[in-house]
This record gives C-alpha cells, structure tokens and sequence, in this order.
C-alpha cells in the first residue's frame, strides 16, 4: 500500500517536472523565434530606411533637374517673346515707314491731279469764253434775219390763202360730179362705199383664206416632219430588249414520284399550300410539271419559290409548309424593295417615296400583254427622258420627264382593289406621296381621262405607245388581231366609192382604193381624214394607223 503510494506520488512529482521542463523549452524556443523576428525586423527596417534614402535621393536629384529645365525651358521662352517682340516692332516700322512713303506718293499724284484740274478749268474756261463770243455774233446775225423771215412768212401766208380758197372751188367740183355719178349709176355715195367695200372684203377674205390653208398645211408638213424626226431619233438612242418575257406559272419536277409527296394524306398538303399563298395548285398528268394558277403575280411567285424550296428539302408537311411560305413572302418582300432601289437608282432618280419603290418592284413580277411590266417601264422613262432632252427641255424638265416615264403605269401593281383605272389610280397614288404636279398629271392623262396641262404629258404619252407598240413587244392573241384586222378593212368600206381595203404592216397601215368616177382629188384627201376621224374614234389599237387613198384613172382598149 505504502509502495503504490509513493508510486503514484512519484509519478506525480515526474509528471509536474516534465510539465515545468517542456514549459521551459517552449519559453526558450519562443524567445529564440522573437529574437530572430526582431532581428529580420531591424534589417528591414534598415533596408526601407536605406531605400527611403535612395528615393528621397533620387527625387532631390529629379528636382533639381526638372528646376533646371523649366529654368532653361523659362530663358528660352523669355528670349523667344523677346526676339517675337522686335520682329513685331520692326514689322510695324516697316509698316508704318511704307504706308509714309505711300502717302507721300499719294499725296504727290493728288498734287499733280490738282495741277491737271486747274490747267483744264483754265482751258474750259477760255473754250465758253470763245463761245460766248460766238454766240453773239450769231445773235446779231439772227437778227438781221429775222426782217428777212417776216417778209417770207407774209409771203407765205398769202398762198395759203390762195391754196384754201382753191380747196374750196375743188370740193365744190368734186360734190357735182358725186352727185352726176350717182345719177348715171343710179347709187349713193353711201351704196357705192358698200359695194365696194364688200367686193375687197370678199376678196381679202378669199386671200387670207388661201393664205391661212397654206400656212396650216405648211405647218403641218413641218411639224409632221420634225415629230418623226424625234421620234424616230428617240428610238434609234433608245435600245431595248426585242423579245417580250413571261412570268413563270408551271414548276418543274425531276420526276413524277413527288406529286404524291405534294398532295399528301387525303390532299393535306396541297390543301395547306394553297391556303397559306392564296394560289391554286393544279396536279394533273401533265409529266414532270404542276401548274401554278393565280390572278395575282406575287402569289403566284410566292407559290413557285415555296414549292421550290420544299422539293429540295423533302420535308412536305403543313406546319413546314406555312413556314417556308411565311419565309419565302419575306423574302420576296425585300427582293420587291430591293428591285425598286436597283431601278431607281440605275435611273438616277432621288426623292422616290419608299412605297413608290416599292411599288416599282412589285412591276417586276406584273406584264402587259406578255410585255414585263417593269421592263416597259424603264424603257418608257428612257425614251421620255431622251424625246425632252430632243424637244430641248430644260434638265429640270427632263429629270421630271424620265420620273412620270417610270411610275405611268404605277396603278396596275396597286395594293388594294379599286374600280377605277390604272392610270387614275396611279396619279392618285403619286398625289398621295408628294410627287410634282407635272408628274401627277401625267400618269393620269397618259390614256387621256384626264386632261393635259403640261408640256410632259404628251411626251410621257408618246413613249408609252412607243414602247408598248415595237415588234416584239407585246403579245396578242390570234383571233382578236384578225378581228381588228376585220374590222379596220370594214370599217373602209362602208364609204360610198371604195372598191377595196387593204389592211398592211400589221394593221399599221390601211390602204383604200376607190372608184376614180366617183370620187375626185379633193374627195380624197376628204375621205382619207373621214376614214382616220372613224378609226380614232369606233376602234381601239396600239400605237398609230397610216390612211392612205389611192385613185387611178385606167384607160383600157383592145387591139382585135
């Protein structure tokens, strides 16, 4: 008991010696580590009290350099003001010593101008001295005159007496024999003054009449001559396309396999295609081809170009199909915007309302009897602008000309539906975006509904017909051709006298032969004008038909 006792308190006593022995150690490493800290801590101490030192060093050093500079910097400034202020100086003395020099000059020639005034008033002087010296001799010459020019006044006076009084006796003898005249003619003087006034008016009338008819005739034969002379220089400057272009309607199939794909399931497909482009898709037996069918181009176009790009794909199914319509009328939209940029500007033309652009390109995809609508357009408004440069218009004038040329037939690609014509549609769509008024007139006036009230009108006019009427222009159909033809051969020979008619150079022309016992040379330059008035009047036609009347005497015998 006694020994585990002491065992426990000897561990005890081991276990605090221990305790005080590691407290020991861990005081002496401490102090060691606190030591070197002090000791790292006094040489970077040192080590920033010497970099201190150094940089207070550098920048006393910096200083005193900077000071140096802006010292010779100061100097060099001091001498430059200095050396700016005598070149000022000088520069002012020099001014100052020529402007002197110059008015001493001045001063001299004004001295010598002075000088030549004096010596002139001096002659002057003496010039009005010897004219009123002049003067007065010829006074006293006057003078001596005057007696004279009073006798030959007298002398004067009393023939004149004699003359008046000789008038009278003259009169007297003129009056008896009025009145032995009107006695023999049995007429007043009044009657007499009557009749032969009416017999020179009549003649008067007689010659300003022929005169009048020559000179319209000669006007005409003028006027006729230099319109063909511009038209046909218009033309020849003019060179155009020959061949008339045709919107696309039938899309092509590599093979007959797809129209299946395109119908689809109980015809949804097809179904959903035309609903989405509004035009009407015609699968028939026709190899290798669909026909696209509407009234409106731009659906039409919408339709090809969708269905284009679905066959390429090969996923043909409703929702697919409204999107790429969806994308195909956004992209037409702006190849229409960019079309109508690219023609206004080939064209030079600046200002266009965006939607008159716009307009223009929608031409692109619109034609006239086969003729491309915009193609016609750009034509016309060439021609116009070369037909006003030929008729010697100012370029104001010209650029308008070439402006109404290119948006005439503007209401013929018109958004919305309308019973009015094109050509009324279209200056209405002008005046509602702000064009010139000439322009305005002249897309409504170009078909005559409205009328002219400027010199482009006309002009905007003729290069329609002109554009619209060249070989090749435009397509017409068969039967209606030969039933104007018909038609114009007809309507010759409901005249009283015509024996044959001949329509030539493709209805252009129509030639009339007649009875040459029944209607003289004057009846047939009459009929050859009676005939246009009908045409003009009973028919319509492209461009212009030429009249012409042939009459022949034939003398016919035989030699039996």
């Amino acid at each position: 008991m006694e020994i585990g006792i002491g065992a426990i308190i000897g561990l005890a006593i081991g276990v605090i010696a221990g305790y005080f022995l590691v407290q020991f150690f861990l005081n002496k490493s401490k102090q060691q580590k606190l030591e070197e800290l002090n000791s790292q801590a006094d040489l970077q101490i040192k080590e920033a009290r010497l970099s201190a030192k150094r940089i207070v060093d550098e920048a006393e050093t910096k200083a005193e350099k900077i000071v140096n500079q802006a010292e010779s910097k100061n100097e060099r400034i001091k001498q430059n003001k200095i050396q700016e202020a005598k070149d000022h100086f000088a520069k002012l003395k020099s001014d100052f010593d020529s402007r002197k020099t110059q008015q001493l000059v001045e001063m001299k020639e004004r001295e010598m101008e002075i000088k030549a005034l004096e010596s002139e008033f001096k002659s002057k002087e003496e010039k009005i001295d010897e004219r009123h010296r002049v003067l007065e001799q010829q006074r006293a010459e006057f003078e001596l005159k005057d007696a004279e020019t009073m006798a030959i006044r007298e002398n004067l006076e009393k023939q004149l007496k004699i003359v008046a009084k000789k008038r009278e006796e003259l009169d007297q003898a003129n009056e008896i024999r009025i009145k032995e005249l009107e006695i023999i003619s049995r007429l007043s003087e009044q009657e007499a003054k009557e009749q032969l006034l009416d017999a020179v008016r009549a003649k008067a009338q007689n010659d300003a009449m022929s005169i009048v008819k020559e000179s319209i005739e000669q006007a005409k034969m003028d006027a006729n001559k230099e319109a063909k002379k511009i038209v046909i220089q218009t033309i020849q400057r003019m060179c155009a396309e020959y061949t008339i272009e045709n919107t696309v309607s039938v899309f092509h199939l590599e093979s007959d396999d797809m129209k299946g794909q395109i119908i689809g399931r109980e015809g949804r497909n097809i179904r959903a295609l035309e609903a989405a482009t509004g035009a009407e898709i015609v699968v028939d037996d026709t190899p290798e081809a669909i026909v696209i069918s509407s009234f409106d181009p731009i659906r039409r176009e919408v339709a090809r170009l969708a269905l284009k790009k679905l066959v390429a794909d090969g996923r043909i199914h409703p929702a697919r199909i409204e999107e790429v319509v969806a994308k195909t009328r956004k992209q037409l939209d702006e190849q229409i915007v960019e079309i109508g940029e690219k023609t206004v500007i080939d064209l030079d033309l600046h200002g266009l309302d965006p939607y008159l652009v716009k307009m223009v390109g929608r031409m692109r995809f619109r034609s006239s009897y086969g003729q491309n609508l915009i193609k016609h357009s750009i034509e016309t408004a060439n021609l116009c602008a070369i037909m006003a440069a030929e008729l010697g218009l100012k370029p104001q004038q010209i650029k308008l000309a070439k402006r109404a040329g290119l948006l005439h037939d503007i209401g013929k690609v018109a958004e919305e539906e309308s019973e009015l014509s094109h050509a009324i549609l279209g200056m209405q769509l002008c005046e509602k975006y702000k064009e010139n008024p000439a322009v305005v007139n002249a897309v409504g006036a170009h078909h005559d509904e409205i009328e002219m009230n400027n010199i482009i009108s006309p002009i905007v006019q003729a290069c329609d017909a002109i554009s619209g009427a060249r070989p090749g222009a435009r397509r017409e159909i068969l039967e209606s051709y030969l039933k104007r033809i018909g038609e114009l051969e007809d309507l010759a020979m409901t005249h009283e006298g015509v024996t044959k008619a001949f329509a030539m150079q493709a209805g252009r022309e129509l030639r009339v032969i007649v009875e040459s016992e029944k209607v003289t040379d004057q009846y047939a330059d009459d009929l050859a004008f009676m005939i246009s008035q009908k045409i003009q009047d009973e028919m319509q036609y492209p461009g212009q038909i030429k009249v012409t009347v042939i009459r022949e005497k034939r003398a016919v015998a035989f030699a039996r």
